[in-house]
């Protein structure tokens, strides 16, 4: 089952890697992480995705409770929220209708064109991680030339909220 786990933290050097270790110790995999600092410049906010039975998630959580540098863990997963995504994609246009086609499939998934050079479009997409999936089977047809993704983020709905 995919879990989306919030972690704030202290805003110090080497927090990241203990936390990452955690993962890695237990043979966990972080299928995304996203890390900035909050509102308060000494604490920053990481938002990791993983895939585990719902026990070994909890245990996980535990431990990072226990580590000196996390101020409180929240699994988003357990509360009602949004999550979001942004994207980068990389799209050769050989030709007028390579063109108009990029651009329509922009449109209806309202990415936008964010450089044009040289016969490629650099477009911008944000949305959860199935539009940005289907965006990108959309552009089959198209030669992609690269593809970036953030990771996801996301915020529970509500009076919820991991602050302090």
């Amino acid at each position: 089952m995919r879990h989306i786990i919030s972690v704030l933290m202290e805003n110090a050097t080497g927090a990241l890697s203990r936390v990452s270790g955690l993962f890695s110790q237990r043979g966990y995999n972080i299928e995304s992480l996203t890390v900035a600092p909050t509102d308060d410049p000494t604490l920053s906010r990481m938002t990791l995705v993983t895939k585990g039975n719902d026990a070994s998630v909890e245990q996980i959580v535990k431990q990072l409770n226990k580590l000196i540098d996390v101020v409180k863990v929240m699994e988003l997963s357990d509360y009602q929220h949004i999550e979001r995504e942004i994207m980068f994609v990389k799209v050769a246009a050989s030709n007028m209708e390579a063109c108009a086609s990029i651009k329509r499939m922009a449109d209806i998934f309202r990415a936008r064109v964010i450089d044009v050079k040289n016969k490629m479009y650099t477009l911008e997409v944000t949305g959860s991680p199935d539009k940005l999936d289907g965006f990108l089977e959309t552009l089959e047809d198209h030669k992609v030339i690269e593809v970036v993704r953030s990771g996801a983020m996301g915020i529970t709905r509500g009076a919820n909220a991991l602050k302090i």
